[in-house]
């Protein structure tokens, strides 16, 4: 059974230059469409998160937050229980933020105050130094890289098929000039279209999928070995150095963080 939510503002929430927000999210919540007058920031802490804005799908691991500019209609659906972090500013400070809903690639400087500020449990700023933390922490939202989505979809004929298989079946290990003769194209048309469309490789594409997949059966309690082997991986190393090259630890540190 699915628990709906539906989105509530805290007091005075509109009056507010800065706020945040410490959540824990059961399994199976969904939080309903809605929006507010803000902007804001949300920091997932484990498993992935994976959001509807405006009509499409922005998915995320722990780690790279979300940014939702005032006004834009959002929703969620948690498949895993999730604490969430929320940097909330008002709408008079999103000047130099994007204007569409995207990924931040944030630095340590940013995670450093989140945690700062979800340690001593601290929802609104009151000293001078809470104060500077928060313009702080603007400045380095506003320096932060844009990822559109981390693992991005398209309606491009040729491409969405493939990438519809590929989320059902993340261990096919099909070549893309195999996929390329399945869809009556060219490698070298595929691999543009990719760029074009993704902003990134196809090798890229799938490997991100595998970590997002790759995250949730570590959550089952499923072995590395028998991740590996489901992801199309040679060997469990092979899966190890993927997930460091994405999420900068190993499998099993990550399900330790986990809890």
């Amino acid at each position: 059974m699915t628990l709906q939510i539906t989105y509530q503002p805290p007091v005075d929430a509109g009056h507010l230059r800065y706020f945040f927000r410490f959540e824990q999210a059961n399994a199976k919540t969904e939080y309903l469409p809605h929006a507010h007058d803000w902007g804001q920031v949300i920091f997932v802490k484990s498993h992935v998160l994976e959001m509807q804005v405006e009509g499409e799908r922005l998915l995320t691991p722990a780690g790279i937050p979300i940014w939702i500019p005032p006004g834009h209609r959002h929703s969620s659906y948690n498949h895993r229980q999730a604490q969430f972090r929320t940097f909330n500013l008002a709408a008079t400070l999103c000047a130099g933020l994007p204007a569409r809903a995207c990924l931040l690639i944030v630095d340590p400087i940013v995670q450093a105050i989140m945690d700062e500020f979800a340690h001593n449990e601290i929802e609104q700023p009151t000293s001078d130094a809470q104060w500077r933390l928060c313009d702080v922490l603007c400045d380095r939202l506003r320096l932060a890289p844009v990822e559109e989505s981390y693992l991005p979809l398209s309606n491009d004929k040729f491409l969405a098929p493939i990438l519809q298989a590929l989320e059902a079946d993340p261990g096919d290990n099909t070549t893309l000039s195999v996929w390329a003769s399945r869809v009556f194209t060219t490698e070298r048309t595929l691999a543009r279209r990719c760029q074009q469309q993704l902003n990134m490789s196809f090798s890229e594409w799938r490997q991100r999928l595998r970590f997002l997949r790759a995250i949730a059966l570590l959550e089952q309690g499923r072995s590395v070995q028998a991740i590996a082997h489901e992801l199309g991986y040679s060997s469990a190393s092979a899966l190890i150095v993927m997930f460091q090259q994405q999420a900068g630890t190993t499998p099993d540190r990550y399900r330790m963080r986990l809890g």
